[in-house]
């Protein structure tokens, strides 16, 4: 399909930071022209005082991207928000913004609950009592229901998850996004933009076909001046457990994840191998983390959660120097 006349490359977009967003000659024609021209000057001051209120007590705020669907970003989420709250002294939630895709709640074991509304706005489900969770899956009557929005309700939503749900005290807040670089990843840099973000993990499989949006991903993280925490590569080989014979399911004909960070100046937090057991203990709602503890993949994931915690707490204290 040919290009339409005049449309912009996305190199040519100002950002969204940028007094020209959505007013620009390359806006002309982006889907996103009107949220950018909206929100150009930063969040409405009273709308930005409503969520630094709500987000105050937030410590960290870690979004989680992938440039495709099907990389595994969602099961990373859960597993990050599960490996966090491992530690008892941190209180943890997970936001899952996939608005026509929500499947952190089957993930985590919540699938036909519920959200209740208290006098301090909605509360989260919990899954311990250090874990909190939200998602537009509570929302729906049936699990198979197809939640047909266009973007601006979309955009409500997100605004109405960040200023209205009772987080409480959080250490670590974890955002699970769509797939690729549209409306509602816009929407959550713009409305956390009035509190902070610590950063996004951005996640891929080996293979050039995924990499190659992961660099649009990383593209428009520069765009917004969204922090990277880094890279990681998932469903990286697989060891059977039979004949111990590792294989590439995916294989890196370009040098996979590592070599796009060396090329781009990005960490690579690590690599998390195959595993049959990770789809049925998502399939379960149950913690992978837990139900297999000597996997090869539990090990990577834990070695990545400990090098985000690092980040996250450098990054704090540079702030906290700074003020």
């Amino acid at each position: 399909m040919a290009e339409a006349a005049g449309a912009a490359r996305p190199e040519e977009c100002p950002g969204t930071d940028s007094a020209q967003a959505g007013r620009a000659a390359a806006c002309q024609g982006c889907p996103n022209q009107g949220l950018c021209a909206a929100g150009a000057a930063g969040p409405d001051p009273a709308e930005a005082a409503e969520l630094r209120a709500r987000l105050r007590a937030v410590r960290h705020t870690v979004l989680v991207l992938s440039g495709k669907g099907g990389v595994g970003k969602s099961t990373f989420s859960a597993a990050l928000a599960h490996g966090l709250a491992a530690d008892e002294d941190k209180q943890v939630a997970l936001l899952d913004i996939d608005i026509c895709g929500p499947s952190i709640p089957k993930m985590m074991g919540l699938e036909g609950e519920q959200v209740h509304q208290s006098g301090s706005g909605w509360s989260p489900v919990y899954v311990e009592e250090n874990l909190g969770v939200m998602s537009v899956g509570f929302l729906l009557s049936s699990p198979d229901d197809a939640v047909i929005w266009r973007g601006p309700k979309k955009n409500g939503l997100i605004k109405q998850f960040l200023r209205d749900v009772d987080w409480g005290e959080i250490d670590y807040l974890i955002v699970d996004t769509p797939p690729g670089t549209s409306d509602e990843h816009l929407s959550i840099v713009q409305y956390l933009s009035a509190t902070h973000i610590d950063g996004a993990v951005i996640v891929t499989t080996p293979q050039e076909i995924s990499l190659q949006d992961v660099r649009k991903e990383i593209n428009f993280c520069h765009k917004v001046k969204l922090p990277i925490i880094g890279v990681v590569e998932n469903m990286s080989g697989f060891v059977c457990p039979k004949c111990k014979k590792e294989s590439q399911i995916f294989p890196p004909t370009t040098g996979g994840a590592e070599k796009m960070c060396q090329n781009l100046n990005i960490s690579l937090l690590g690599k998390v191998p195959l595993d049959p057991q990770i789809g049925k203990s998502c399939d379960r709602g149950q913690s992978f983390l837990s139900e297999a503890p000597e996997s090869p993949a539990t090990l990577s994931y834990r070695n990545i959660i400990q090098r985000i915690q690092e980040y996250c707490e450098q990054r704090h204290s540079r702030e906290e120097k700074n003020i």
